[in-house]
């Protein structure tokens, strides 16, 4: 039997190799799953026919790569790539904010199945479970949808300001409250998560946590307004979807005031704004982020 033998806390520990949780690294590697499988099966023969026992982590990934590097010098990167950010020890929490409609949920569903992260949180649930707790009168914003929390204003907007941008801003802090504890939660316990939603806005989330090691916050974007427009098309034409496009289109403006002042916080606080067009290009400009900051990180450390 050919064991895997690697180290947690300086502790040395061995598993049996698995040709299936390899195949599944390099899946997530982008290699098609029949290939995947097929090149899991040759490096486990190439150990055996060497007549190896034990083998280390770190060269059980340098084969991978060799190996892949023959198919496609990019599957080797992104390999590598992969492998770098789950050998982290500390939890990976990634936030993903954007407007209502530009693709939170399906970003982040796509991203936390790349990372092989099993947890995923929508704002919009913290924000029910906050209504739960707090009364409508005490705080009428929060049973408001994002772009409509204005109408629940209890005191008007001075006249200088965007009336849509105050209910909205009041919203979000208030949800912020649960956002926040999420995450600190998650830092503690060691939980790596994925949460998305309208309610994660640069300057609303404590520093202290963003601050953390494997914490990374992105905003989503579409600057066409039409492909923005058209993706309510295509999330309401679905069986289970509950929410009214005639709601959607009829606050549109309110949505896009929402949508261009989360990415101007984006931009005030340097945080990586996404254009998000394509799912792939999305995902790969994430993925290049996190390992960026991680590298950033690391060399940072080697310095002190």
């Amino acid at each position: 039997m050919l064991l895997v033998e690697g180290e947690i806390g300086g502790k040395k520990y061995q598993e049996p190799f698995s040709k299936g949780i390899l195949s599944k690294s390099l899946v997530r590697s982008e290699v098609e799953p029949g290939k995947a499988y097929e090149i899991a099966v040759e490096i486990e023969q190439s150990f055996e026919k060497e007549g190896t026992t034990v083998v280390s982590i770190v060269d059980l990934i340098n084969t991978v790569k060799e190996r892949l590097e023959q198919e496609n010098p990019m599957l080797a990167k992104k390999y590598l790539t992969w492998k770098s950010i789950r050998r982290s020890e500390d939890p990976l929490i990634i936030l993903i904010g954007g407007a209502s409609g530009i693709g939170t949920s399906s970003i982040s569903f796509e991203l936390a199945n790349k990372l092989g992260i099993k947890n995923m949180l929508s704002t919009d649930m913290i924000r029910e479970v906050m209504r739960k707790m707090v009364s409508k009168e005490l705080c009428p914003t929060l049973f408001e949808s994002s772009y409509t929390a204005a109408d629940a204003l209890t005191t008007p907007s001075p006249p200088e300001f965007d009336k849509t941008l105050v209910g909205f801003k009041e919203h979000v802090s208030t949800v912020s409250v649960g956002l926040n504890g999420v995450v600190e939660r998650a830092i503690k316990e060691g939980i790596s998560i994925v949460i998305e939603g309208v309610h994660i806005v640069p300057g609303f989330i404590d520093d202290e946590l963003l601050d953390t090691p494997n914490v990374h916050l992105f905003v989503l974007s579409l600057s066409d307004e039409e492909i923005h427009k058209s993706r309510f098309y295509s999330r309401c034409r679905q069986l289970w979807a509950r929410r009214p496009l005639k709601r959607y289109l009829k606050h549109f403006g309110d949505i896009r005031k929402t949508h261009d002042y989360i990415v101007g916080e984006a931009h005030k606080y340097s945080v990586p704004v996404i254009e998000n067009i394509d799912v792939t290009n999305t995902i790969d400009s994430m993925i290049e982020h996190i390992i960026e900051k991680k590298q950033k990180e690391q060399l940072l450390n080697e310095t002190k």
